[in-house]
Order: C-alpha cells, then structure tokens, then sequence
C-alpha cells in the first residue's frame, strides 16, 4: 500500500509541478510578449483537465501518507515530519487561496490589461509547486 501512495504521489506531483513549470517557462512568456490573454487560456483548459485530478491525488496520497508516519499528530513543529507536513498544508491553502483569486477576480475579466496579476499568480503557484517538490524530498532526508 505505501508503495502504490507514493507512486499515485510521484505521478501527481510531476503532473502539477510539470505542468507549471510548462506555463511559467514556456507558455506564460509566448502570452506577455504577444499581450495574449488566449494563450493562457487555451492552456489552463487542456492542463486543468489533468492538472486539478493530480493535485487532488497529491493531497490524498500525501495525507495517507503522513498518517502511515505521523499518525494523528500531523501538524506541529515538534518534529522535523511534522514541520515538513504542516509546511505543505500551509502551500497548500496558499495554492487554494491564489488559485480560489484568480479563477474567481481575474480569469473571468481576463484581458490584455490584466494579463501580469494572473501572471504574478502563475509564477506564486508554480513556485509553490516546486516548493512542495522540495519539502517532499525533505520528508526522506529530514534536512529539517
């Protein structure tokens, strides 16, 4: 069972990390030089399709497996699993909450005025996103 948790992990982090990576390096850029809003969109509706199950996938494989090791005492600073843990919540209502931002203030009045906030969202998210990456190898090497 832990096997198969990570590897459902592994496939949804590579997914989400991957796919932001994508549009911040090589999307996103192509939309600010062309001051095209559609770029973006078109791709957000392509990646959303496997973006959103992947971290749904990461959030439930990845609190299964904090409860394998952790158990009840997910969140706290006691432990360094326990900060890793309790770091990752943290990115992730902070994913929810740019996410939450921008599908509901700036997507749906998305133009070329308003292209860098959505901008500024996509570079938070994808660094977060990386930042999740990190703290996950930290949960094996226990680098804090």
């Amino acid at each position: 069972m832990y096997g198969i948790l990570i590897f459902l992990h592994l496939i949804g982090a590579s997914i989400w990390v991957g796919g932001h990576l994508i549009l911040a390096i090589g999307i996103l850029p192509k939309a600010l030089k062309a001051n095209d809003p559609g770029i973006v969109q078109d791709f957000e509706a392509v990646f959303e399709k496997i973006g959103i199950p992947a971290l749904i996938v990461q959030v439930i494989t990845g609190l299964s497996l904090a409860y394998l090791m952790l158990g009840k005492d997910l969140i706290g600073l006691t432990s360094g699993p326990q900060r890793t843990v309790t770091l990752k919540l943290a990115g992730l209502l902070l994913t929810i909450t740019l996410a939450l931002h921008a599908r509901l203030g700036i997507i749906p009045k998305l133009t070329k005025e308003n292209l860098h906030p959505l901008a500024l969202h996509i570079y938070l998210v994808t660094l977060i996103a990386i930042g999740f990456m990190f703290l996950g190898v930290n949960f094996r090497q226990g680098w804090f």
